[in-house]
């Protein structure tokens, strides 16, 4: 789901973090396949981490912890601030991936199974390709627009079907996480023309510290936590895994093998969460989950091969 973030900015990634250039595979493409195999935990590890920590606990603390190593990464690293002009996009990708998609998801797991989440956050893809046609004024092609209707219409059949004929909260939750992490990632892909992607991440998050850190105060006061090793485990994942280390390995891997064969691994994403869900959450799958997840990545295919 990280791919419209660094569409262009492969070349800096290269020269900013050391890595294999090799465009044939080997390691540049065992670091993508790692990188959407930490992204395909997201939603199992919040599951964990909501058994300990309140909804907006998490989400805080989460960030926090996240922009403490990237901030620690800037450091050592020696990277200076990005120029004035560039704060106002970082801020549209703070609002949308650092803030905006994790609270959202996390709300909505509170009633909702990670299996159903990730065929609805499927459509991310999706819903970054047609907010970044809109945002750039490209005209991408009739074949493309096809895919996409179908695949939002194969989600929005699947959550009808699961709620009984009605949108739930949840539901809500997971549709707006869509929107607002798709304008994240599509101002993110603006910014990676000028910084490298884990840089744009990695100051976004720095940049809600003033924010992330009195919010994790009140929170961590006022909803109860319960330690245990699975909501630890949770929490720590989703922030050095998902919101940064993830980010890592997967633009170390896109700078190597390219973007159209990174993309290609990450149609793994969504059927990978579905059987995390089995396997660490004990979740029952209905047929209509993994069928729909499947259509939902023959959509994505299909777009990305109309766009190519």
């Amino acid at each position: 789901m990280k791919t419209q973030s660094s569409a262009i900015a492969s070349s800096a990634i290269a020269v900013s973090i050391p890595g294999p250039t090799d465009r044939r595979g080997g390691p540049g493409t065992l670091q993508a396949a790692l990188g959407v195999v930490a992204f395909s935990l997201t939603f199992p590890a919040t599951a964990w981490g909501l058994e300990g920590f309140g909804p907006w606990a998490l989400v805080a603390v989460r960030s926090v912890l996240a922009a403490l190593i990237a901030g620690a990464c800037l450091l050592a690293l020696r990277i200076g601030p990005p120029d004035r002009r560039h704060w106002a996009g970082l801020a549209v990708v703070a609002g949308g991936v650092v803030v905006g998609f994790p609270l959202l998801t996390t709300l909505a797991l509170r009633t909702s199974t990670t299996a159903h989440a990730a065929v609805v956050v499927g459509l991310l893809p999706l819903t970054t390709a047609l907010l970044s046609a809109l945002r750039t004024g490209a005209r991408p092609s009739r074949a493309f627009w096809a895919a996409a209707l179908a695949g939002a219409a194969a989600v929005a059949a699947f959550t009808v079907q699961q709620s009984g004929g009605a949108l739930t909260s949840a539901d809500l939750y997971l549709f707006g996480a869509l929107l607002v992490c798709a304008a994240g990632y599509t101002e993110g892909g603006r910014l990676a023309r000028v910084m490298p992607g884990w840089q744009v991440i990695g100051w976004a998050l720095v940049l809600c510290l003033p924010l992330t850190v009195p919010a994790a105060a009140l929170a961590l006061a006022l909803e109860p936590v319960h330690l245990t090793a699975h909501s630890v485990a949770g929490l720590l994942w989703v922030a050095a895994g998902s919101q940064f280390l993830g980010l890592v390995v997967w633009y170390r891997g896109m700078a190597a093998i390219g973007v159209p064969r990174a993309s290609q691994l990450q149609l793994a994403q969504p059927l990978l969460t579905l059987v995390w869900s089995v396997l660490l959450l004990g979740e029952q799958l209905t047929p209509a989950a993994p069928l729909t997840a499947a259509a939902v990545v023959v959509c994505i295919a299909v777009t990305q091969r109309a766009r190519g």
